[in-house]
């Protein structure tokens, strides 16, 4: 992960060859649709297109003024769909290859799409919803510098340039209003309706996650995702795990000791996480980096903004 020097500055956990200064929202943003229907080219992801995909880079300006989100709600808590068995792997761990199998190993994968003409990556994880469809991830992975991303695609269980379960074309993408109107961090949700394949929906074909919203901070975490700037490639899941903290800086984000760069963005954090079913309640995906504070991760708090827009992605 690229750090500028400028200790003001931060730098998303998306990447470092497509860059970026975040510009002032234009005029009217506030009102803009919190969702899109992204174009797609059947067939244009192909396994070299994939391999060659960047990783979305997104940078802050120095001096940016974050504004706090809202700590306050009644807990919600969302059950996973499915689970499998898996065996147990190192904690905590600042960043290495997830060995244990399980459930996670099918619901996260990798998330492509076009950016300002480029073919670029993130990361995401299928949760359950009620359309057995949603798959959430970071705001900055279906819209970024005021457009929302084309080609759009959820690849479960990516695996070099292979889909085992298939390609998952998103119909509708979806960010919180903050990030909307103006690219808050603190609000860097993103979600996505995607396509039945083969007849069959997401949640039935690979399973979907637990999600949890206001659960608090200070605990318990696995972050994983598919982290494509070296040293990593984007070829494997990779995770971290550790006990979270509370940003003490600029955001109001959790915190976590963790290595993933480039791509690993929208990738899921779970508090309650089964090493041995690999299974558990999404609290919070990978966002971004201080450019002075190396291997640590931050992830947007799930209050009540968040919640919002799941529920409006999972009903549509």
């Amino acid at each position: 992960m690229r750090r500028h020097r400028t200790a003001a500055s931060v730098l998303l956990a998306a990447g470092a060859l497509i860059a970026g200064i975040v510009s002032a929202a234009p005029a009217g943003a506030a009102d803009a649709p919190t969702s899109f229907r992204p174009q797609h080219t059947a067939g244009f992801w192909t396994a070299e297109r994939m391999r060659a995909a960047k990783p979305l880079d997104l940078t802050l300006a120095p001096g940016t003024v974050l504004k706090s989100p809202k700590t306050a709600g009644v807990p919600t808590t969302i059950g996973p769909t499915s689970a499998a068995a898996a065996s147990p792997t190192a904690f905590p761990q600042a960043g290495g290859a997830w060995t244990g199998g399980g459930a996670v190993v099918r619901t996260s994968g990798r998330v492509f799409f076009t950016f300002q003409g480029r073919t670029a990556s993130c990361s995401g994880d299928s949760v359950t919803s009620q359309n057995g469809s949603t798959v959430i991830t970071a705001g900055h992975c279906v819209k970024y510098q005021g457009a929302w991303h084309t080609n759009w695609v959820f690849v479960p269980a990516y695996d070099n340039g292979n889909a085992p379960y298939g390609q998952w074309s998103a119909t509708k993408t979806f960010a919180t209003p903050q990030w909307v109107a103006s690219e808050d961090i603190n609000y860097d949700v993103g979600l996505a309706v995607v396509a039945p394949l083969n007849g069959q929906k997401l949640s039935a074909v690979v399973g979907a996650q637990g999600i949890q919203f206001n659960g608090g901070y200070n605990k318990p975490m696995y972050a994983f995702g598919f982290p494509a700037a070296s040293p990593y490639d984007g070829s494997k899941l990779v995770y971290c795990s550790g006990n979270s903290g509370k940003d003490f800086l600029f955001s109001k984000d959790h915190s976590l000791g963790c290595n993933m760069t480039g791509g690993s963005s929208g990738g899921p954090w779970f508090s309650n996480f089964n090493e041995s079913t690999g299974t558990g309640l999404q609290v919070s995906v990978n966002s971004f980096g201080y450019t002075f504070l190396p291997n640590r991760m931050f992830g947007p708090y799930f209050g009540p903004e968040a919640q919002a827009i799941y529920n409006t992605a999972q009903t549509s």
